[in-house]
């Protein structure tokens, strides 16, 4: 079952080590650690609830979480030299290095 109360979080390095973090406990500030549409729906509930306006909760799982997969799945290397290559202002680049990365991942898992 899963914990509906946001587990206190005694400080920010805490917060920065979680695997996955409530929405209740990030806001625009996190970012970084949780991406731009997960801070947002954590602004949201913390902004909104309080007005009586009913905003379903959930959770985020944070870049921590991704670093470390990477890292102990054996795969950072992998990656690194499927990216390697990418220009970002490129379109076609984009989808190529995407694609590559997509088909990778049956064979890591």
């Amino acid at each position: 079952m899963v914990n509906t109360a946001p587990e206190k979080i005694n400080s920010i390095t805490d917060k920065e080590n979680k695997f996955v973090l409530w929405f209740e406990e990030v806001g625009i500030e996190d970012v970084p650690m949780v991406g731009g549409k997960n801070a947002s729906l954590g602004e949201m509930i913390q902004q909104l609830t309080k007005k009586g306006v009913n905003v379903p909760t959930g959770f985020a799982t944070t870049a921590h979480a991704y670093r470390y997969f990477v890292k102990n799945a054996g795969i950072e290397a992998q990656l690194r030299q499927i990216f390697a290559n990418l220009d970002v202002d490129n379109l076609a680049s984009l989808q190529s290095v995407g694609k590559q990365a997509r088909a990778r991942q049956g064979r890591w898992f």
